[in-house]
């Protein structure tokens, strides 16, 4: 099977709108309740050679003390898309998870000490690191910011930290300053113009951790709805049963473009964590697992637009049906994941999920992979 190798990256709406960050420091709210549903409780996973050789890959080659390479291959291509050792937010919050959830606690408070002292922003964390100029980019990309969070909120259930249960209430707090406002969770925040995305991707409405860090008033609960609904919403029927790829508030209508599957599939996994997820997604997912036909791109209308394929899909497609209770379908899902990955010794990027031709093995597809195979 031909697999092309993807980053998710960051989505950004190419019209800004204006919004006042303001000065005044946000109320922290601490939540009662734990998250007790961000947590991994599935015991699915088997290959612990596999995932030995994947986590000492990426320990020993990819994560840096202020982030993890985009790629281990660093031949800079002309992009605005992040290569080569250019780092991203989503990749450290990716490994806080993986950290987190497999109580390597120590590490965990090392790695989010340095994703501060080289992402922060204030009130967000930068979306992108350049890999040459170490600048860092001037906005954040908001589902990074949530999932950094959700990892803190992991951290401080498992180890009963009251210090880092402030340190995730607030980080909520402050990114509702920014490209979190009320009902919208808008792409991005640009800290230098103090403009915001006027674009919503539905990927970027993590569900689970905005019902939990929203669950502190009334007024936020409504939020919550909201925002549900919205995601919902974007159904685009039975026949093609994924969601639309983005709102734009400034036309108040749903995106046609082409999904990209990376995308399409966590907004669907959201859904899945909170119990949402639908029958008809469930058996599309399950028909391109039987068919190994897991394609990059569809249109909205379900046909298909890119034929190269992606590890990284099929590992969310496993996370997804190990969060809704499927075990069979999650070890079909990871041994399809497990199938590209490098087992020859002298290769440079040995253990890793990646193309041994040119030595690309990107962080996104590998993360995701290794935070999977821990269900």
């Amino acid at each position: 099977m031909r697999r092309k190798i993807i980053s998710l990256g960051m989505l950004i709406g190419c019209i800004l709108i204006l919004v006042g960050c303001g000065q005044k420091q946000p109320q922290t709210k601490i939540p009662k309740a734990d998250a007790d549903y961000l947590t991994i409780t599935t015991q699915y996973h088997k290959n612990k050679q596999n995932i030995e050789l994947l986590h000492n890959f990426l320990k020993d080659s990819m994560v840096q003390k202020a982030g993890i390479y985009t790629n281990f291959n660093n031949n800079q291509k002309k992009s605005d898309n992040a290569t080569g050792h250019d780092m991203l937010s989503e990749s450290s919050g990716l490994w806080l998870e993986y950290l987190a959830q497999t109580h390597q606690n120590k590490a965990f408070r090392e790695f989010y000490k340095n994703t501060k002292k080289y992402f922060d922003q204030g009130r967000q964390f930068s979306y992108r690191i350049d890999g040459k100029t170490k600048k860092k980019s001037d906005v954040n990309a908001t589902l990074d910011d949530l999932r950094i969070i959700r990892a803190l909120q992991i951290y401080a259930q498992n180890n009963n930290s009251k210090k880092y249960r402030h340190e995730a209430a607030e980080r909520f707090a402050m990114l509702q300053t920014t490209s979190i406002q009320k009902a919208r969770v808008l792409n991005f925040y640009d800290v230098r113009t103090k403009k915001a995305s006027n674009e919503s991707s539905l990927a970027y409405y993590d569900l689970a951790t905005l019902k939990y860090f929203e669950s502190v008033s009334k007024k936020e609960r409504g939020y919550y709805r909201e925002q549900l609904k919205l995601v919902e919403k974007g159904y685009l029927g039975d026949i093609f049963p994924l969601y639309a790829p983005s709102y734009n508030w400034k036309t108040n209508q749903y995106g046609t473009k082409n999904l990209n599957t990376s995308e399409a599939l966590i907004t669907v996994l959201h859904l899945a964590e909170i119990g949402k997820m639908k029958p008809e997604t469930v058996s599309w997912l399950k028909m391109q697992i039987d068919n190994k036909k897991l394609y990059n791109s569809y249109t909205t209308a379900g046909a298909i637009e890119d034929h190269d394929q992606s590890t990284g899909n099929y590992a969310i497609a496993a996370m997804i049906f190990a969060r809704n209770g499927d075990r069979k379908y999650y070890q079909k899902a990871m041994n399809l994941v497990w199938d590209d990955q490098v087992r020859n010794k002298n290769s440079k990027i040995y253990g890793a999920l990646g193309d041994t031709k040119d030595n690309d093995a990107y962080s996104f597809n590998n993360l995701l992979a290794l935070l999977t195979s821990q269900y």
